[in-house]
């Protein structure tokens, strides 16, 4: 039996995979983050992977959890989050992908992905990515009956150096069909003086590549953007505060902007 194939997979001592901050805040935008945590059900082991592969980037994105709560508390905005790692199953992609329970991640590959059953794999969808977007779902359900603006942003950070690339940009602005918020971040994040953003870069959104805004933000109809933040600019707990403190002055000079528009 290979490690993928089990008949249950959170057990008592899993945590729930939505991890929710400020789900009372009254901000126009709804904050996710499908690459928070980097957990891995008790059941599957550690996927096996030794300790150093289950801390990097290929399991989780560095430093935005950090960045995602603070920017809650400062934006007083509602985050979604989900607790395990995108080796597990990535929640930003469409089920159907290779990419989704990858075999292999850049370089890495990882033995508990390896020949997995469709049983298997459907019950990490059923337990981790379908409760995850069901409650994004639901919360944009509702803020859509008590006619609340809702503005879906994604946040994700990358790598400095990619398959011995090194990436220039500080920020990048990630969009597809919508260009409304993205269009007003570019604006102002150029302005600040001292950053190199990308337009798309250092990934562009498409329907193959990605779930959360195509699903809940395109599909939806509301204005949205995905933002990445280079890893080695949020690894520690100060220059998280100091992206976040950043996010939230931009943000809060585009809401009235589009408060017209929601």
């Amino acid at each position: 039996m290979s490690i993928g194939d089990i008949s249950l997979l959170l057990g008592s001592k899993d945590p729930p995979p939505v991890r929710e901050y400020n789900a009372a805040g009254r901000s126009p935008f709804l904050l996710l983050c499908d690459h928070y945590g980097a957990l891995i059900p008790e059941a599957l082991g550690d996927l096996g992977l030794g300790e150093r592969e289950l801390t990097r980037h290929i399991a989780w994105d560095i430093g935005i959890a950090g960045v995602a709560e603070r920017l809650s508390e400062l934006l007083d905005a509602h985050l979604i989050a989900q607790r395990y790692s995108r080796l597990v199953i990535d929640c930003n992609r469409p089920p159907h992908v290779a990419s989704s329970i990858p075999p292999i991640s850049e370089a890495t590959t990882i033995p508990g992905n390896e020949g997995l059953s469709s049983e298997a794999a459907g019950l990490r969808r059923r337990e981790i990515f379908d409760p995850y977007h069901r409650r994004i779902g639901a919360v944009i359900d509702r803020r859509l009956h008590e006619a609340r603006p809702t503005v879906l942003v994604a946040l994700h950070s990358f790598t400095p150096v990619y398959a011995g690339i090194a990436r220039p940009w500080h920020i990048g602005t990630l969009y597809h069909r919508d260009t409304r918020l993205p269009e007003l971040m570019l604006k102002l994040l150029r302005a600040e003086g001292d950053l190199v953003v990308g337009d798309n870069e250092p990934y562009a959104v498409s329907d193959e590549t990605d779930y959360t805004i195509p699903v809940h933000g395109e599909a939806r109809g509301l204005i949205n953007a995905g933002i990445e933040i280079r890893q080695d600019l949020i690894e520690d707990q100060a220059g998280q505060r100091q992206w976040a403190e950043r996010l939230a002055r931009i943000l809060g000079e585009i809401e009235p902007m589009l408060r017209a528009g929601i």
